[in-house]
């Protein structure tokens, strides 16, 4: 019985050397359309499709391989008298190897292409063959990525046949594959066709690797990056490039995004600095220039920041690259470096990260999502800041501590739960994240500010929640603390205002909360 390939591919790169190496080993060639083209501008010797099931393509080629010559050759089990006696009878023959990949949809929609054009890019035939021959993978060996021909033609070339190992292996990655494909479709159309169902019944998730990370969380745990290849527009983290340095570990990663979130949430023309340590912020300033806004914001807390994350919003100049040597930090972030900056870190940090962000000042899009046990939690983006700006004191802010009061308050909600921040002239004071108590948060705030002789008097304060009672309002008030800035919505919001009263400080409501968990 002869050895029959069948190859239809939208990626053409290695497909005819592919092709022509299994002529050599005596592999009949099927093809259709445009791969048969290619193939045969090649020199090699191609049988289209509808000589082998007698039916011309029809409907533009919608219509061409969806027919029981060719589903039958990839479905028949050979060790099956039953089955091999009906391709007998109805002249069927056996096809062995299959190469596919899908019509570009991804591509398509990547491109700007109108509805139609999208429509027309969902391959209907090479997904069922795709799964035809993974399903039949114990007799086909299926291949959608180049990057297996060669591996095929030397088992071939030593064997005879692929092991079934790897026809396994092949037919794992085609049905993922194909899985992945369908997402992208699902998710592309329900934003085309503006059905807008943001929970439905059922979701999938286009993942595709993009490296395989140092490690997880910790050196005993493995990590891989997966990139989502849909939401293109939008802020990149995922798709960071790294332009010097060692490999990215998981908490890196998880560390940039958090940086970067924060840089873009203040939102100024000033030179944004933040600094990050274990997914919270330690030290943040807007300045003038780059360098004050690095030095500023590492006076917040220096201790912290040694072999923390610098996030700029600006591209990285020479000068502040030559403070930033000075201290062992992991990474440092930049929309882009400039190229005498680039070369002196390269030059002197051997190991030292520079990432580049990709899209650096576009919004994130898609969900929040959240792993759990057995399941998956999906939530909107936290992208808005507050509902209202509420004056509830008696002593109205001044336009200097109003200024202050928004700037805490976008830091505060990037600092885990419960968490507070004490700022001054548009730099942190002192961080207090993540305590089980909003008054631990305070005092490790405040605990910062002395550690490092940063100035309480005259500073704001913005908390992520509301107050359940006014000791912080009290404590607040010892430290000579003149604002607060919160969501309310307390039971006891009175006495907390009435506590802001006595103090002289000013209160303002936000209306929104923002736990970080």
């Amino acid at each position: 019985m002869s050895k029959r390939a069948l190859i239809s591919v939208s990626n053409k790169e290695g497909v005819v050397e592919f092709a022509k190496e299994l002529e050599k080993l005596g592999y009949e060639i099927i093809s259709s359309s445009g791969t048969a083209r290619v193939l045969r501008e090649s020199g090699v010797r191609v049988v289209e499709v509808s000589e082998i099931t007698g039916f011309p393509e029809i409907m533009g080629g919608r219509v061409k391989t969806l027919h029981p010559k060719i589903h039958g050759g990839l479905l028949a089990v050979r060790d099956n008298p039953e089955y091999m006696q009906q391709l007998e009878k109805y002249n069927i023959k056996p096809i062995d190897i299959v190469a596919i990949n899908l019509y570009p949809f991804e591509e398509t929609v990547k491109k700007g292409a109108d509805l139609d054009e999208i429509i027309e890019n969902i391959d209907i035939g090479g997904p069922a063959m795709v799964r035809a021959s993974a399903k039949n993978h114990k007799f086909v060996t299926i291949i959608v990525d180049p990057e297996d021909y060669q591996l095929v033609i030397e088992e071939l070339k030593e064997q005879g046949q692929t092991t079934l190992e790897t026809r396994r292996k092949l037919a794992l990655k085609a049905f993922r594959h194909t899985a992945v494909y369908d997402s992208i479709i699902s998710e592309v159309l329900n934003e085309k066709f503006e059905i807008n169902e943001k929970f439905p019944q059922e979701y999938s998730i286009p993942l595709r690797r993009k490296e395989i990370l140092r490690y997880g969380e910790n050196p005993h745990q493995e990590g891989a990056l997966y990139i989502k290849p849909t939401e293109q527009e939008g802020l990149r983290v995922a798709e960071s490039e790294i332009l010097h340095g060692k490999q990215m570990s998981f908490n890196n990663y998880l560390d940039v995004e958090g940086a970067v979130n924060l840089a873009k949430e203040l939102d100024c023309e000033e030179n944004v600095c933040v600094i990050v340590k274990h997914s919270n912020p330690c030290g943040v300033a807007v300045r003038k220039t780059q360098k004050e806004a690095y030095l500023q914001a590492l006076k917040a807390d220096s201790k912290s920041a040694f072999g923390g994350i610098v996030a700029f919003n600006k591209p990285l100049n020479l000068e502040t690259a030559q403070e930033l040597i000075n201290l062992f930090l992991e990474v440092i972030i930049a929309p882009e470096f400039e190229k005498d900056a680039l070369e002196f870190l390269k030059e002197k940090k051997k190991n030292l990260r520079l990432v580049k962000i990709k899209n650096f000042n576009k919004k994130p899009k898609g969900f929040d999502f959240r792993r759990i046990s057995g399941g998956l939690l999906l939530q909107d983006r936290d992208l808005q800041l507050y509902k209202e700006l509420k004056v509830v004191s008696k002593r109205q802010p001044t336009k200097e501590e109003m200024e202050d009061l928004i700037f805490a308050f976008k830091i505060v909600k990037h600092v885990k739960s419960n968490s507070v921040v004490i700022a001054k002239n548009k730099a942190s004071v002192g961080i207090g994240p993540g305590q089980t108590s909003r008054v631990d948060s305070l005092e490790t705030a405040v605990k910062k500010a002395r550690e490092f002789n940063l100035p309480l008097e005259g500073s704001v304060l913005a908390s992520e929640a509301f107050f359940p009672f006014r000791d912080s309002v009290d404590e607040a008030a010892k430290y000579g603390i003149k604002a607060i800035i919160q969501p309310g919505g307390s039971i006891r919001d009175k006495e907390v205002i009435e506590a802001a009263d006595e103090h002289g400080i000013a209160m303002i409501f936000t209306g929104m909360r923002h736990f970080k968990h």
